[in-house]
């Protein structure tokens, strides 16, 4: 920075409508000066000075969203603040007004089918609200009342979502800037409706992805920083909802860091600055049992279970499905969240078969079908569940049992006499084949560490055989996950044999040859730590 741009950013002020962590990493304010854009990972892309509001080189919902958020222009309107380059505000000053004259509502020969859409309403508002405060000019002021009187529009009001969160944040925005109290008092009142329908007492949220609590708890801290800049009380209820968030996306995160990528969720994301809470098992009424053996300790065992409400926006078909994280690697994983792009293979990774789930053999599976925990036993080195729901039009019972210390997890899948049962079970992208025969199936790792996955029939506690074995199966799709944002890699999923009555299967990490044994309904094995053994009585496990 030179003399002459050091004594300048002194004389800008800087507001609390262009600074904060709303703006984007990328591009930045070089990159934009340059006539480049990077959104949401994909390589940049050139716009010139006069920008195409047309643009769409990915063919990608998200990229355009972000285009047409114009957060990138508050980039260079918050760089001003910091540097007083009166270049960055000059450009982002021709940036938004070439936005507002290409793209007018009812839309033109230069407009974009996603200008007004909600999402990129709500996301550009602020950006344009923070370029209000160095810029006073008709057309800004014009296209701030209009961009409220849209986010006031309740046909397109997205109650009880993260998308209305961003609605009310950005119409209290405006109405605090301009003090216009019929569009604050609204967005407010919206607010505190859409969190408590959004968010339970536990800090679940109702969109069925623990990543969006991430962005959710963000952007309500946001939200409670401009009420009360703007001399207004935030509701207890908006901020008891926020503070209860802490607590899921504690649980909900794995012990080496990264949350359990489950619904819209990508294995790559990492929360950071969130205590660890005094319980180590939770079990969330909204659809989640989360269970560890300490907290801190990247070695710890972690499991996932989910159930509940049926299927809604950011959601899965994952009812009934686990996930298994044991001596500091993932074992059993959700094959996780490649974009929001309507491809085929977007549809399978949200199916039941990219999921560690259940089927019944030979009959429909019913979409959106709820689910129920109606057992549940919680011990410090022990804990059992019981699950069951009517997604095949018959009832299926999925029993977990997982035993920490000696790490094993037990699953038992049953269904009504005269039916058969078939499961899926997902591994991460780390193991590898060793062997599959009687029953058992061995993965490994690079390092050579070993897990085996060893299926019986019960109650006869007899091996079944004819595991398939599958990884990088391109139609149906199968043996993928999808480890990063439009990122899928090959990984060994196994398909058991179907089976009458009821399948049991246990996970032993460790070891590539546990013993296992029967007597009178109790199972035992040897593990690489030691021996475990469980009861399975009719759909139990304890």
């Amino acid at each position: 920075m030179t003399n002459g741009t050091a004594q300048a950013a002194e004389t800008v002020k800087r507001t609390a409508e262009c600074q904060g962590d709303w703006l984007p990493a990328t591009p930045t304010s070089a990159d934009i000066m340059a006539g480049k854009v990077e959104f949401v990972g994909l390589p940049p892309v050139k716009v010139g000075k006069d920008v195409n509001w047309r643009t769409d080189p990915y063919r990608n919902r998200s990229w355009s969203m972000v285009f047409h958020s114009l957060r990138w222009m508050g980039r260079l309107v918050a760089d001003y603040e910091t540097t007083g380059e009166k270049a960055y505000l000059a450009r982002a000053t021709e940036i938004a007004k070439d936005w507002v004259a290409d793209n007018p509502r009812g839309g033109g020969p230069k407009a974009s089918p996603y200008a007004w859409q909600e999402h990129p309403i709500a996301l550009r508002a602020p950006a344009l609200t923070c370029l209000s405060r160095h810029v006073n000019e008709s057309w800004l002021s014009k296209s701030l009342a209009e961009h409220a009187k849209m986010l006031s529009n309740p046909a397109l009001y997205e109650k009880g979502h993260n998308h209305g969160m961003d609605q009310d944040i950005a119409l209290f925005g405006i109405g605090c800037r301009f003090k216009n109290t019929t569009w604050s008092n609204l967005a407010l009142r919206r607010l505190t409706t859409t969190v408590k329908l959004d968010i339970d007492s536990q800090g679940v949220l109702r969109e069925q992805a623990p990543r969006y609590a991430i962005y959710v708890y963000d952007r309500l801290k946001l939200a409670m920083e401009r009420i009360e800049e703007c001399g207004r009380k935030v509701p207890g209820e908006i901020r008891s909802r926020w503070e209860s968030l802490e607590d899921f996306i504690a649980h909900s995160t794995q012990p080496n860091g990264f949350m359990v990528p489950i619904g819209d969720g990508g294995a790559d994301v990492q929360p950071s600055g969130y205590d660890h809470p005094k319980k180590t098992v939770r079990v969330f009424g909204n659809g989640y049992v989360y269970g560890r053996t300490a907290w801190g300790k990247p070695e710890s065992a972690f499991y996932s279970i989910r159930f509940g409400p049926a299927l809604r926006f950011h959601g899965h078909e994952d009812h009934l499905g686990v996930t298994y994280y044991a001596q500091g690697r993932d074992v059993l994983v959700d094959v996780g969240f490649d974009s929001y792009e309507k491809t085929p293979y977007r549809r399978w990774t949200m199916s039941p078969e990219a999921h560690n789930t259940p089927a019944v053999v030979g009959a429909r599976f019913r979409p959106k079908t709820a689910s129920a925990l109606s057992k549940s036993s919680v011990g410090q080195d022990r804990q059992s569940y019981r699950l069951t729901d009517r997604a095949y039009g018959v009832p299926r019972t999925r029993s977990v049992l997982v035993n920490h210390g000696d790490d094993v997890m037990a699953v038992l899948d049953t269904v009504p006499r005269g039916s058969k049962v078939s499961n899926v079970w997902h591994f991460a992208r780390e193991m590898s084949l060793v062997s599959n025969g009687g029953g058992r199936v061995v993965v490994k790792d690079k390092s050579g560490w070993k897990a085996t996955l060893v299926q019986l029939s019960m109650p006869s506690c007899k091996p079944v055989g004819g595991q398939r074995v599958v990884s990088g199966q391109q139609n149906p799709f199968q043996g993928w996950v999808s480890p990063t944002y439009l990122n899928k890699q090959a990984a060994p999923a196994v398909l058991s044999p179907a089976t009458e009555g009821a399948l049991l299967t246990v996970v032993v990490p460790g070891t590539a040859s546990p013993e296992v044994s029967c007597s009178g309904g109790r199972v035992r094995l040897q593990t690489s730590e030691g021996q475990v053994s469980f009861k399975v009585s009719g759909a139990n496990l304890s």
